[in-house]
């Protein structure tokens, strides 16, 4: 899975992903990779983004139960919400 974010708070952004790893964890997911910039060369609307990365588990069943974990929706309502302001899905499989 390939997300597109538009973070605005880089430190709440950054606690979000400090409690939501160990979840992760636990499903065996994991970020392939985490890019962070600023500059969008080709988009197909006019969103802003600065951060892009590729998250993947081992099956379709532990994606489906780690984004629907009571624990990861408290850290995503805590963190995630205040600190994000687009989600754009890239590419999902």
């Amino acid at each position: 899975m390939v997300v597109a974010l538009e973070v605005t708070d880089d430190a709440t952004y950054d606690r979000y992903r400090a409690g939501m790893r160990p979840i992760l964890s636990e499903y065996e997911g994991r970020f392939d990779w985490d890019v962070r910039g600023g500059e969008v060369l080709v988009s197909p609307d006019a969103n802003a983004v600065n951060r892009v990365f590729a998250i993947s588990f081992p099956d379709h069943g532990r994606r489906v139960a780690f984004f629907a974990d009571p624990r990861y929706l408290a850290v995503r309502a805590e963190f995630f919400e205040r600190s994000v302001a687009q989600v754009h899905i890239v590419a999902e499989t």
